[in-house]
């Protein structure tokens, strides 16, 4: 019985793996879709990572965190001086010998009287030249900042509402930061200008194009379709992870501050450091989401750690369903989905020039279709698209078992 459970548990997860891994690799293979597709559902996924972080920490905690996007901008802003490095040839070798990211000699922030050979490669950019220590940095620091926040966030005992707006408000703050020119972070612009993935390259990054010993080109389908793998994989090993999480004494802890902090710290517990665990690994998980975004995407631009970003992952998960890891999965690929199938129709619909001067096409009423959704959703069935089918079958049933009863009495 306990089996059937899990299995019912995890079928939704299941399912979507098996198309991932095997259906949509085999259509590419055989060549019925093409590499677009491939691309942008691995951008998709990358979403899924940074909603499952936050199913764990909002659906299982109690903790609305809304600077997701924010964790997820610092892992892509990390890739992406990383690609930045290993850009085209435009740029200049500063006095250090170092060469100047393409994206960020094109908005370098001269001072007065300064010309463009004085510019230099600011010292924080240096570090991403290497791409293990990318990595190891993509996920560190957001793991830092975010056990900042929480740290004084959770033995504050701030929670509920004024968490989650504490947390927008750094958000915003960040976004404020990383748009401005003289931070050298290429102001709203964003990093891009992307050309490869050096794997082994010369350790001053001079002569990027001539010294590079492996790469590979960003805009070649077999490298999209290996981040595809990639991206595919890492959604599978989180879930395990965070399924362990669960399943374990820590999961069960969480579960009981979500539902009685107080009666927890009053039992001895300390609270703050369960949650501060939760938090943090939801921080790193997000920012791997944006480790693999970045490179299918090509281009990360302080717009993606917005306001309304972060209330989009927190649509993913109320849409599939909080504290079920699938629904959050389940959720990011539907709401994604039906935004690219909304937006791909520009004709104006029917009879909506009457009311709005020129037509109301498809692509401008997602807001409104989001919306409607989410209340839909929220209002008639709080626990999310990924249990909708379970409680429909069960309706079935019930039904079945009334009809047979009534007869049995007749």
């Amino acid at each position: 019985m306990i089996n059937q459970d899990r299995l019912k548990r995890n079928l939704p997860l299941i399912s979507w793996l098996f198309v991932g891994i095997v259906i949509i690799p085999i259509l590419y293979l055989l060549g019925i879709i093409p590499i677009g597709t491939v691309n942008k559902l691995g951008r998709y996924l990358t979403f899924a990572l940074v909603a499952i972080g936050l199913d764990l920490i909002w659906g299982y905690a109690g903790i609305l965190s809304l600077c997701q996007a924010l964790f997820f901008c610092l892992g892509g802003y990390a890739i992406g001086m990383y690609l930045a490095h290993h850009g085209g040839p435009e740029g200049i070798i500063d006095k250090t010998g170092w060469k100047l990211p393409a994206c960020l000699f094109v908005v370098y922030p001269y001072k007065v009287g300064e010309a463009p050979g004085d510019a230099m490669v600011p010292w924080f950019w240096k570090p991403f030249w290497s791409l293990p220590a990318t990595v190891f940095l993509g996920l560190f620091i957001p793991g830092l900042v975010a056990f900042i926040i929480g740290y004084f966030g959770f033995r504050s005992r701030v929670r509920g509402v004024y968490f989650a707006i504490l947390t927008q408000a750094i958000t915003v703050a960040a976004q404020n930061f990383f748009t401005m020119n003289n931070m050298k972070f290429c102001g709203t612009n964003g990093l891009t200008r992307f050309d490869r993935i050096c794997l082994v390259g010369h350790e001053h990054g001079v002569d990027v194009c001539q010294k590079v010993n492996l790469s590979f080109q960003l805009s070649s389908d077999s490298l999209q379709f290996s981040l595809y793998l990639l991206t595919t994989i890492s959604i599978f090993g989180t879930y395990v992870l965070y399924r362990y999480v669960i399943s374990s004494r820590l999961g069960r802890i969480l579960v009981a501050i979500r539902d009685a902090e107080s009666t927890l710290r009053f039992s001895g517990y300390k609270p703050y450091k369960y949650k501060l665990f939760a938090f943090v690994l939801a921080a790193m998980t997000a920012a791997l989401g944006g480790l693999l975004y970045v490179p299918q995407m090509k281009i990360i631009t302080p717009y993606n750690m917005g306001a309304e970003r972060s209330i989009l992952i927190v649509i993913f998960v109320a849409v599939g369903g909080r504290n079920t890891l699938s629904g959050a999965l389940v959720g990011a690929l539907t709401v994604n989905l039906l935004y690219d199938f909304l937006t791909s129709f520009n004709q104006p619909i029917p009879l909506t020039d009457l009311i709005f001067p020129g037509g109301l096409t498809f692509a401008k009423t997602w807001p409104i279709v989001l919306g409607l959704m989410f209340l839909t959703v929220v209002l008639g069935y709080p626990d999310g698209l990924v249990k909708l089918p379970s409680h429909f079958w069960s309706n079935i049933k019930n039904k079945s078992d009334l009809t047979d009863k009534q007869k049995t009495i007749g």
